[in-house]
């Protein structure tokens, strides 16, 4: 097996370096193509997630694909989605700091590999987890940042958008600039429903 996306997979799936590898019921690797520019990463599986030990499949999911289509993304064609750590914490609460050090390697090592050129950070934990522990989602979503020579956009978690309505016009918001930068440094033809 010398596919070094395929290599990894098994690796994380076979992973126990923090205690909620207890009581998953699958890892949830990420999914989506394996060279994609677009690359979303989220919290955390939840109750779905782990069910089916896919990302991203429940309400927020459902919300975040219809984003993407609007967007001209989709986990078939251009896009990979990934978490901050690969196990459901119980309860679905926020993972702590030594789950989240425990499971980054793991996501560096996807990035690495996917090699996005833009980065969605999906709310306030995969910011934390990626950019700044001591961020705040709503001071710097909106906002282009750039990591490792990538551009990283933070916006709200899908869950924030169906918790609180309100916040969806900001979220479009982001992913208007989002369609921006992709046309800019990707593909100047990238067609959205938006414009």
């Amino acid at each position: 097996m010398d596919d070094p996306f395929l290599q990894l997979r098994e690796q994380i799936l076979s992973c126990n370096k923090c205690d909620l590898c207890q009581g998953r019921i699958h890892v949830v690797f990420g999914e989506g193509v394996p060279d994609a520019k677009l690359m979303c990463i989220g919290e955390g599986p939840g109750y779905y997630e782990d069910q089916q030990g896919r990302p991203f499949v429940g309400a927020s999911g459902q919300l975040l694909d219809k984003i993407l289509a609007v967007s001209g993304f989709s986990r078939q064609t251009n896009c990979f989605i990934a978490n901050i750590v690969k196990c459901r914490p119980p309860q679905n609460r926020d993972p702590r700091p030594d789950e989240r050090e425990a499971c980054i390697p793991w996501l560096m090592q996807q990035i690495a590999i996917v090699n996005p050129a833009i980065i969605v950070l999906l709310g306030g934990t995969a910011l934390k987890g990626l950019i700044d522990p001591n961020a705040h989602i709503t001071r710097y979503r909106g906002q282009w940042l750039t990591w490792h020579g990538r551009w990283v956009m933070p916006t709200f978690h899908p869950s924030a958008l169906l918790r609180t309505p309100a916040l969806k016009r900001d979220a479009w918001e982001d992913f208007k600039k989002i369609i921006d930068k992709y046309r800019e440094v990707v593909n100047p033809q990238h067609h959205s429903d938006y414009h």
